[in-house]
């Protein structure tokens, strides 16, 4: 334990718990009034959740962070298989929350398989390439993981959580075409994409309504959302209005008048809306330097690592984390269509937490290899 501990990321690892921390007061602040007024339980309920989702996710942490990444990828073969049976069942037997068929309801908590999935078939992707690295310039072996993620890509898509897909989506192209894959393959499978984003785009513009559903349909109209206050704009809107009202410096920690009610879940989507509101843009800047540290850090621990395996599960980590910032905040910021998809340790949610606090700890057992192996050939 004494060399995990000597080649841990300092800094990555100290910016997280405060960062975990700090969320961990915003989702008292921004929920306690929905908690009380809306759902008519303790003010304290939402924190008290995310507090145990903190807990239990870093004792996992505390276990995960003891084994190779090599165990990670044999694992992640089962949980494959576990998550695309999971959404299967949750599709046939689950019931609709939000309009979307995406928890498993276990009474006091709830499930999200979908969110699961994106860090398992990174970590699955990892090994299957590395296992296969003399033959990625077969077709079927190159493309078999492009397969299965699109698989359980429209099984999300069918639940429906368009912005789950999106991201479960785009992470898997990332890690596709990180791996030394053949450029023929790649080029081919890019003009593909393009050519199907292309027909698909048309047909939505040309008959959108009979391929997408109607909650999703009406989220494309994002632009002027201050035009349609009282309808499909009112959220987007009523973000604007919570930065605007805590300008350079904010109204003040658990001061914000947004959260009552003007915004149906502040804690989650609009969390970074209520922040900038109490705490004032200067604390938003400020939080965004330190989400480019943290994407900084695990690029340095991913250049540095000795093995293609440590570095794509990094990588891999670094877009996972980028995506949810940037889809979060544009989607926040009316420019393009809100998605649901939280904020990197301030959002609300149980297995959004326990993913987060897992890719980091994967992040950071790469860099405990890497120490090693450098310690190693010292001697």
């Amino acid at each position: 334990m004494r060399k995990i501990l000597k080649n841990l990321d300092k800094p990555l690892l100290f910016l997280s718990i405060l960062l975990f921390i700090f969320g961990l007061v915003m989702v008292f602040s921004a929920s306690n009034v929905t908690a009380y007024m809306t759902r008519a339980v303790s003010p304290y309920n939402y924190f008290i959740k995310q507090a145990i989702f903190l807990v239990g996710s870093f004792i996992l942490a505390f276990i995960m962070i003891r084994f190779n990444t090599k165990a990670y990828g044999l694992i992640s073969h089962i949980l494959l298989i576990g998550i695309i049976i999971a959404l299967i069942v949750l599709l046939i037997y689950g019931k609709a929350q939000n309009q979307a068929i995406s928890w498993f309801d276990l009474g006091p908590i709830s499930i999200q398989p979908s969110e699961f999935a994106k860090i398992i078939m990174l970590v699955w992707m990892a090994r299957y390439y590395e296992m296969h690295a003399k033959r990625l310039n077969h077709y079927w072996t190159s493309l078999f993981p492009l397969v299965v993620g699109g698989v359980i890509a429209f099984l999300i898509i069918f639940q429906p959580d368009l912005g789950t897909a999106i991201i479960f989506t785009l992470l898997v192209a990332a890690v596709f075409f990180m791996e030394p894959i053949s450029k023929g393959i790649k080029n081919k499978i890019l003009f593909t994409c393009i050519g199907l984003i292309a027909v698909v785009s048309l047909v939505l513009v040309n008959n959108g309504k009979t391929l997408i559903y109607s909650r999703q349909l009406e989220r494309l109209n994002f632009k002027n959302p201050c035009d349609r206050l009282l309808t499909t704009g009112g959220q987007v809107c009523n973000g604007y209005i919570a930065m605007n009202n805590g300008g350079l410096t904010g109204v003040g920690l658990g001061n914000s008048t947004q959260k009552y009610l003007y915004l149906d879940e502040p804690y989650t989507d609009f969390i970074f809306a209520v922040i900038v509101e109490e705490l004032g843009a200067i604390s938003g800047i400020l939080l965004l330097l330190a989400y480019l540290f943290v994407l900084w850090r695990i690029y340095l621990i991913g250049k540095r690592s000795y093995t293609d395996r440590g570095a794509i599960l990094c990588y891999g980590v670094m877009v996972y984390i980028f995506l949810h910032i940037i889809i979060n905040l544009l989607g926040l910021m009316g420019l393009i269509p809100l998605t649901g998809v939280g904020l990197p340790f301030m959002s609300y949610g149980g297995s959004f937490t326990l993913s987060m606090v897992v890719a980091l700890t994967i992040v950071q057992r790469v860099s405990v290899e890497t120490g090693i192996r450098k310690a190693a050939n010292k001697r």
